[in-house]
Order: C-alpha cells, then sequence, then structure tokens
C-alpha cells in the first residue's frame, strides 16, 4: 500500500523535475501533505501560514491536481489547502474551516457532446492578466497598443496578430489581457487561449480516441483564438496540416487570431512554408527585455497588488540584481518576501542580495551558468553549442546533444523546460528522454562512463 509520505516525496521529485529545484525549495518543502480521503477523493495539504498558502494555491495549483491523481491512481481529486492559523481548536473546528480554504477544482469534466459546449468549458483565459495591470514602456510600447487596438475591432484590425520576444518579457500577458478585453466588450464572442504544446497534445488524443470532428468543431466554433509559444509545432507535420485548415477556416470568417513565439516567423525552424506565410500576414511586433526603470516599474506594481510596501532602495537593488526576464522578476519578488515571511528578517538590500540568485550552478570552483556547462560538454564531445542547438540528426551529434542535457540537469538546477528551451528543443520529454538514455549508457557502457568522468574533470579543475 502506498503511503501518503510516499506519494509526496515522489511528487516533490516530479515538480523538481517539471518546474525546477526553486520551486520546491522556496514553496513546496514548507508543505505538508496531512492525509487522504480515498472515498471523497481528496488530498488535504497544509501550508505554514496564509500566505504560503494562497501563492501555492493561486499558482501550482494544476500541478498538485494533475500529478497527485496520478500518485493517487485516480481520474482525478480536489485538494483542500489550509494553514497552521485554521488549525488552532479541535478537529472538528478544522474539517468545518477546511472548506472554506482554496479548493482545486478536479479536472477532468464530463465529455462535451460538441465542440462549442467543450469550448465554454475550457476558455483557458486567466482573469488576473488585463491590460490595467500591464506595465507599458519603450520596449513593449508598440506590441502594447497593437494588442489594445485588436480589441477595438476582433477580426479587422491586425488579423493576425504576431508577438514576439524573450522568454518571460510579457508575451503571455498580453494574449490573456486581449482575451479579457474582448470578454467584457462582446459578451457574445466566444474567446480561447490555448498553448501551442497543448493543442499537440489535444490533437494526437483527439487522433486516439476518433475525436477529430469534435476538435475541429472546437476550433471552428472560436471567434478569438490566442496561441501562446506558436514554435511549438515546429516539425509536428499532422499537427501543422490540422492548424493550417483550422487558420484558414477562422480567418476567412473574419475571426481574430493571435500568436505569440520567442522567434520571428521567418527565424522559426521545422515550419511548413505555407503555414509560415499565414504567420506573417497580419501585424508582427516584439517586446525587448525592459530597462531598469521598467523593472522598478513592474516591481512596485507587483508589490502593491499584494499589499506589499517595499522601501526604494530595495526595489532598485531587486530591479538591478535580477534578470531581465519579467517572469523571473516576480519570481524574485516572491521568493524575497517570501524568505522575509518565514525567517521573520527585514525587508532590506542585503536581504536581496542573499535571496536573489541568478541561474547558475554553484560548484566548488565558483559559479558556472549554463553557458559554462555546455563549453565543457563541448570540449569532450567535439560539438560546439551551435552544433547541439542544430536540428542535425547525425548520430554523432545527437548523441552528444543528450550528453549535453544530461550534464545540464546533472550540473545545474534547471528544469527540463529550461534546458529544452536552452537547446532549442521544442518539447522537454525529449531531454527526459536523453537524460535516461545517457543514464543507463553510464552504467554499461565503458566509453560513456569515461566522457562523462572527464566531464566532471572539468568541473573540479
Amino acid at each position: 500500500m502506498v503511503t501518503t509520505d510516499q506519494v509526496w516525496t515522489d511528487f516533490l521529485e516530479i515538480i523538481r523535475h517539471e518546474v525546477g529545484s526553486r520551486v520546491v525549495e522556496t514553496w513546496l518543502k514548507s508543505l505538508v501533505l496531512e492525509s487522504w480521503d480515498a472515498s471523497k477523493r481528496t488530498v488535504h495539504v497544509r501550508a505554514p501560514n496564509a500566505f504560503v498558502r494562497d501563492w501555492v494555491t493561486s499558482h501550482y495549483q494544476a500541478l498538485f491536481q494533475e500529478h497527485l491523481a496520478r500518485l493517487f491512481v485516480v481520474e482525478s481529486l480536489s485538494v483542500i489547502f489550509w494553514d497552521k492559523d485554521q488549525a488552532q481548536g479541535s478537529l472538528r473546528d478544522v474539517g468545518t474551516a477546511l472548506p472554506t480554504c482554496a479548493t482545486i477544482v478536479p479536472a477532468r469534466l464530463a465529455p462535451s457532446p460538441t465542440g462549442e459546449q467543450l469550448f465554454k468549458k475550457t476558455h483557458g483565459v486567466n482573469a488576473t492578466y488585463l491590460f490595467d495591470t500591464f506595465v507599458v514602456g519603450p520596449s513593449n510600447s508598440l506590441s502594447y497598443a497593437a494588442a489594445q487596438a485588436v480589441t477595438q475591432r476582433p477580426g479587422f484590425a491586425y488579423n493576425p496578430l504576431f508577438v514576439y520576444g524573450g522568454s518571460g518579457v510579457g508575451k503571455t500577458h498580453l494574449l490573456h489581457a486581449i482575451g479579457n478585453e474582448i470578454k467584457r466588450k462582446y459578451r457574445k464572442l466566444s474567446v480561447l487561449y490555448q498553448s501551442a504544446d497543448r493543442f499537440v497534445t489535444e490533437f494526437i488524443h483527439a487522433i486516439r480516441f476518433d475525436k477529430v470532428d469534435v476538435f475541429k468543431e472546437k476550433y471552428r466554433s472560436i471567434d478569438v483564438l490566442l496561441v501562446d509559444d506558436i514554435q511549438f509545432i515546429a516539425n509536428k507535420e499532422q499537427t501543422q496540416e490540422a492548424f493550417f485548415h483550422i487558420f484558414n477556416s477562422l480567418y476567412e470568417s473574419s475571426k481574430q487570431i493571435v500568436f505569440s513565439s520567442d522567434t520571428y516567423p521567418k527565424a522559426m525552424h521545422g515550419i511548413a512554408e505555407r503555414l509560415r506565410s499565414r504567420l506573417e500576414w497580419g501585424l508582427i511586433t516584439d517586446i525587448q527585455w525592459p530597462t531598469v526603470e521598467e523593472k522598478i516599474a513592474i516591481l512596485k506594481r507587483k508589490a502593491e497588488r499584494m499589499g506589499q510596501s517595499l522601501p526604494d532602495e530595495v526595489v532598485c537593488a531587486l530591479a538591478q540584481e535580477s534578470t531581465n526576464s519579467v517572469r523571473e522578476l516576480e519570481g524574485a519578488l516572491i521568493r524575497l518576501l517570501a524568505v522575509a515571511s518565514l525567517t521573520g528578517q527585514e525587508l532590506a538590500v542585503d536581504l536581496v542580495k542573499k535571496v536573489v540568485q541568478r541561474p547558475q550552478l554553484i560548484v566548488s570552483g565558483g559559479t558556472k551558468s549554463l553557458d559554462d556547462i555546455v563549453d565543457k560538454v563541448s570540449r569532450i564531445t567535439r560539438y560546439s553549442l551551435a552544433q547541439l542547438r542544430s536540428r542535425s540528426r547525425n548520430k554523432d551529434v545527437a548523441r552528444a546533444r543528450q550528453i549535453a542535457m544530461y550534464a545540464l540537469k546533472k550540473f545545474s538546477d534547471s528544469s527540463l523546460k529550461d534546458i529544452a528551451h536552452f537547446l532549442r528543443r521544442t518539447d522537454h520529454s525529449t531531454v527526459a528522454h536523453a537524460i535516461v538514455k545517457i543514464d543507463n549508457l553510464r552504467k554499461t557502457d565503458v566509453r560513456m562512463q569515461s566522457m562523462l568522468a572527464d566531464i566532471e574533470v572539468l568541473f573540479s579543475s
């Protein structure tokens, strides 16, 4: 019989691989899986305080729901978060308090008979991302203006709209903001936000279970389609074919389409030319990395929304110490507030320097970046970073790429998605497969053992 302790240990390990150790160390290790009610399919998770409870509930509930259901071997479950303040008093009091805590809605809904009904249950737009909460500056003003223009005349102004930029600069925020604003102005219009990798997964599922007609009907019933990270359909010919026809159907019906990508359309590899041309039909805008001034404004806005007041010197230090990514900038702010809350330390510049760490590898010889790790792999395998990032399927290049993925996971705190993005791969499952492959070879292949040993020697030198 599987114990809750074992489930929790396995769950943390899964999350560590999926989103990185930082999330586990900062947030999840402070939680306790209190109990599992098999009859009600309900998990009770205790947080150290309300701040941690609310943050985990709002940001990681989907991960809890998906992976705990799999570990407890059920189709769906509910997760009830509560904190130690709610635990004061008798067990009976806790029982009555639990339902008032945030509860995860079971993910598996009853199948809908039509595409339109299916859409109504899965529109995917996050209500917290609004134009009012988007900090506008020189780095993103054109994209912001174009996004607002789309909401004035959906399907006619800038159709399609293509927004590209680095990871974490605000593309996803803009897509959700478009969806929320259109829903506010035009309540009868159907709006769907969909990440490209989820689109691929949904299409594969439709093929497996003979639901392709339902899949097509769902997308053809949409008035506004928001597709995030469109680059992830690269090298997936069947998916591109399906998306090509969906695009044509929506465009010919004057339905609004908005894309985001980390790459300019012409620079996207593995995309059919006829689909690439459609991505370029409308307006293409980019979002640059934010300036220090913009980062300060972003931090102040986010702190205000969280009900926190930060000294100016702390905000400035955080803006200067943190990465350019808005997403990671917010993460740095949350880590800072979490550490201050959990340890009782004062919000000060010294605490910022202790808490904020760039995504680097800490080893005995100093700090090493992901580039440094791959540089060492390249010195042993004789293949450059550019070759490892290429689409070459040469056997030797592919094996060197797998070794790089293995080393990046072993010697850094990066998630599988981070590693996939760094090596220009479209699916983090490729990284997971590579790690398993090299780990198995390490146990049986003398040559592989020697290569990995040589790489480790470089880290200690």
